[in-house]
């Protein structure tokens, strides 16, 4: 190639100009230019990623459907894991790639979504009752498409538009277009989904929505969004759930910054930033994060399944990620995946796709989850010309209301109540107890990685620990605690294999005397066990988080549960001996019991959310191993 800019001289002259993409990083005065050859993959371990200098190597399209490589349930669409090998990596001033930009409208007909207004809603209503109501997790995202038919060439319009969103459209992590010669993606993504330089994995979870119509928002209208309950629980559930993909790909977890306002042209989001260092490969990583909790919700394994059943659709490319895989100058992989939201799919015949959701959680409205999807689209229907113009912001800069005394103190302020565990900088050992230096943990997961932060937790107070899928049957011999882990369900539909499979490892455990901690969901079967009555909440407890009484000491905790079990007294008989019971003065539901060699909590002492959750844990643990260590050791499972 001559010059930098050939493939959009050749669009011009009507020429195809072969596979290409143009990105602008959040910040830049640059957009980088790569050009190539376009191979599909199977699987993400099978993107290419050669040795060689330092660079960009390869831009994956990473559909939805890869989920299925975890396990996870999904309309599979058929839609290809595309990757432009990049052979020319050129970066070009943004002014010139603005005046080379096609500067004319983007026509289009037939536009509509496919789900309307009321059918959205209706979706809604069935996800509140059916789904969090009845325990299947926290928060979930349903989307609806908005679909129309480009007028004119699809590329010559996908330019049209990367140029409106250039000029238009702020605070965006990356603004691009990317053409694989079968397909065409024109977006401008606010969100990271995770990131990997020189060892340092980085997640972005972003969540509430503040829609505006001026050029700026309002300040007084923004504050009262930042005290709002709702969008603050919203973004609380999606940092506890991506700290739970970092407990799996960052060693020892991820730390919390932030939190942050995130402006943009139509609307403002607010974001936390996860980082922490890892050693897996590039592949390895998009592989056990997909996808972020803010597009799919949480608990992910089961959002997925709540999301095929509700959608009955495929999402193609919404929701995946777009991701840069490269090496540094010293030859170590590089990885950088935006989120593939605010994007635009154009086919080579013009049909034009633009996806959106909402997140769903216990207070949502229909009426507000239907605006959001429309608040969300409003970026890049602008750029196709199928919706107004964010208003010009004059000829000063506009103002930036994250800089705003009074919007900082709001975001500071949501720190106060969390677990600083996960907020503060941990050095290895600092908070290890020498009564469980050296001691054992095996943890049953049940289809909710808050495992995986519960083994961060543990690991720090001095266990040596071990996790396990409920799937997965094995020895427990040789572990001095086994703990049996949350997850969603209905503990009392026993004829499901999770439930029955996890009360009989209870029932062992308790006929044996094993020492033995149980959570949420293990918690609730354990209380069954023990002959106490299991009831579903009137309202769920999902993301909420409550000052109670955890034998005889006032704890903040996170819960995430619709069920509970009720107790009419303090303590009671079993065929176990004497439970301790710590219940709820109002209802008598039952947030933490135990026995001489067993213990369970209804809240995660885990989350984010239970900013006492460790000396939970570390009063627990002393109670439960206050004997000697066992001397036989088990295998070792992956943790």
């Amino acid at each position: 190639m001559t010059s930098p800019h050939d493939p959009l001289a050749a669009v011009a002259a009507g020429v195809d100009p072969g596979p290409f993409a143009l990105v602008r990083r959040e910040g830049a005065d640059h957009l980088d230019l790569f050009t190539g050859t376009v191979r599909t993959a199977e699987r993400l371990a099978d993107i290419p990623l050669p040795d060689g200098g330092p660079g960009p190597r390869t831009l994956a399209l990473v559909p939805f459907r890869q989920i299925t490589e975890r396990g996870f349930s999904c309309v599979d669409d058929g839609t290809p894991l595309e990757c432009l090998v990049v052979e020319r990596h050129r970066r070009i001033p943004l002014a010139e790639v603005v005046a080379a930009l096609p500067d004319a409208p983007v026509l289009t007909r037939d536009a509509a979504f496919d789900i309307s207004d009321t059918e959205y809603a209706a979706t809604v209503e069935r996800v509140l009752a059916e789904e969090i109501g009845h325990g299947e997790g926290a928060n979930f995202v349903i989307h609806r498409t908005l679909r129309a038919t480009v007028q004119g060439e699809p590329l010559v319009a996908a330019l049209a538009a990367l140029r409106r969103l250039l000029l238009r459209e702020r605070g965006a992590y990356w603004t691009f277009v990317v053409h694989t010669g079968t397909r065409i993606l024109v977006g401008a993504s606010p969100e990271r989904h995770v990131s990997v330089d020189d060892g340092l994995v980085m997640m972005n979870p972003i969540s509430g929505t503040f829609r505006h119509t001026g050029a700026a928002a309002d300040r007084d209208a923004l504050l009262r969004f930042l005290h709002d309950p709702k969008e603050v629980e919203e973004l609380y559930m999606v940092l506890d759930e991506e700290l739970k993909m970092m407990a799996t790909v960052a060693e020892h977890g991820g730390q919390v910054v932030g939190p942050y306002l995130k402006e943009m042209a139509h609307l403002a989001h607010t974001e936390y930033l996860l980082a922490g260092q890892g050693s897996l490969d590039v592949r390895e990583v998009l592989r056990e994060t997909m996808f972020a909790p803010t597009v799919t919700g949480s608990p992910m394994e089961n959002a997925c399944r709540v999301i095929a059943r509700h959608e009955r659709t495929g999402r193609r490319y919404y929701a995946g990620v777009l991701a840069l895989l490269g090496r540094d100058a010293a030859g170590r992989q590089t990885l950088n995946a935006p989120i593939l939201i605010r994007t635009a799919e154009l086919s080579p015949t013009g049909e034009l796709r633009v996806p959106v959701g909402a997140t769903l959680v216990r207070h949502s409205t229909t009426a507000g989850e239907v605006a959001e999807t429309h608040a969300k689209a409003a970026g890049v229907l602008a750029a196709l010309g199928l919706g107004p113009d964010a208003p010009e912001p004059g000829p000063r800069p506009a103002v930036r209301l994250a800089d705003d005394p009074h919007v900082r103190a709001a975001l500071a302020a949501r720190n106060a109540p969390l677990a600083r565990f996960w907020l503060d900088q941990r050095a290895p050992g600092t908070t290890a107890l020498p009564g469980l230096t050296g001691r054992r943990a095996l943890i049953v997961d049940g289809e909710d990685t808050f495992t995986g932060m519960l083994a961060h937790q543990l690991r720090a107070l001095g266990l040596t620990v071990a996790r396990r899928d409920w799937r997965h049957p094995g020895p427990i011999d040789g572990y001095d605690l086994v703990v049996v882990g949350p997850g969603p369900g209905d503990p009392n539909d026993l004829a499901e294999p999770k439930m029955a499979t996890m009360r009989a490892l209870l029932g062992e455990l308790l006929a044996g005397g094993r020492p033995t901690l149980a959570v949420c969901l293990g918690h609730q079967l354990l209380a069954g066990l023990l002959g106490l009555p299991l009831h579903r909440r009137d309202a769920p407890y999902q993301g909420l988080q409550r000052d109670v009484s955890v034998f005889g000491a006032t704890r903040r905790v996170g819960f995430y549960s619709s069920f509970t079990a009720h107790a009419q007294a303090d303590r009671v008989a079993t065929a176990y001996g004497p439970v301790e019971l710590s219940r709820d003065p109002a209802d008598g539901a039952v947030h933490a019991l135990r026995g001489s060699a067993f213990a369970g909590v209804q809240f995660h002492p885990e989350s984010v959310l239970s900013r006492d959750g460790m000396a939970v844990l570390a009063d627990l643990l002393g109670h439960l191993l206050a004997h000697p260590a066992l001397t036989g050791h088990g295998p070792a499972d992956r943790g």
